[in-house]
């Protein structure tokens, strides 16, 4: 019984001290972006600034083309988040409810896949991409986050529907629905929490990313917002500091906001009571 609150005092030390490793490169982003340049030439550096000031945030505006990259950025992530929601349900509900060989071969597929890196990838997905002439185009590149995101979407669904119980599945039966309206009608509201997870999952990694669009986007009118943040960095590495963390505090916020305003949806349970035991 002693040593029960020693060991829940550590674990809230290690649980804070894991809070402040992941608040911290934020915070100090926050703080760096509202300081002025002299501020950020200090040789004794400040959390809080001493003089807050918005020319960064103006400069940020001035110098690149955020609002449009942010546009580009936006349009690619949601339809990627989209399509990939699309494609993946109903596969998870074949995969979750089709226990054959072929199903947990392509279970295995699915999460093998997910330790392939970016180079690996890239190639084979210009090669497909330069022949149905979807270079330096954002169609081109919301297929290949839909084709980046698709696998672990399907590994999220699958483990979600094989949550459902298979007893609402057969009243639906029973009732004279047919496989297609089970999962639309039955199966599809209960996995709101699960599809939302997935959405949003696929939503962060496609604003995120940096990689793919570097490589396929070309004309600057079509770069996205985290390409347009590289041009705060001169040819000689040197990087414009104040109006460089201003553009990345706000290019974060999307990604904040979406998940503060569908978290509760995520951890809510609405399996609860759907089964009587």
């Amino acid at each position: 019984m002693r040593t029960r609150p020693a060991a829940r005092t550590g674990q809230y030390a290690a649980l804070l001290a894991y809070l402040v490793f992941l608040a911290f490169p934020f915070l100090w982003l926050i703080s760096t972006a509202f300081k002025p340049a002299r501020e950020l030439g200090s040789l004794h550096p400040t959390w809080i600034p001493e003089n807050p000031t918005l020319d960064n945030f103006r400069q940020a505006f001035d110098e690149q083309p955020l609002l449009h990259a942010a546009v580009n950025s936006l349009a690619a992530a949601l339809a990627a988040a989209l399509i990939a929601v699309l494609i993946a349900t109903p596969m998870a509900y074949v995969m979750a409810r089709r226990r054959t060989r072929l199903a947990k071969a392509a279970t295995g597929w699915v999460v093998v896949s997910q330790a392939f890196p970016f180079v690996l990838l890239i190639i084979p997905l210009f090669l497909v991409l330069k022949s149905l002439r979807l270079i330096d185009s954002l169609p081109g590149l919301v297929m290949v986050y839909v084709v980046w995101a698709l696998p672990f979407a399907l590994w999220m669904l699958t483990g979600y529907v094989r949550a459902v119980p298979r007893e609402l599945e057969e009243a639906a039966a029973v009732d004279g629905a047919g496989r297609l309206r089970t999962l639309v009608s039955v199966t599809a509201p209960l996995l709101a929490p699960g599809i939302v997870a997935t959405a949003l999952f696929a939503f962060i990694t496609a604003w995120n990313e940096f990689f793919f669009a570097l490589i396929l986007l070309k004309t600057p009118e079509k770069q996205t917002l985290p390409v347009v943040l590289t041009h705060f960095i001169g040819a000689e590495g040197v990087a414009d500091l104040g109006p460089l963390a201003a553009a990345a505090f706000l290019a974060t916020l999307p990604s904040l906001m979406v998940f503060a305003l569908i978290q509760r949806r995520i951890t809510g349970g609405m399996l609860t009571g759907a089964v009587k035991a």
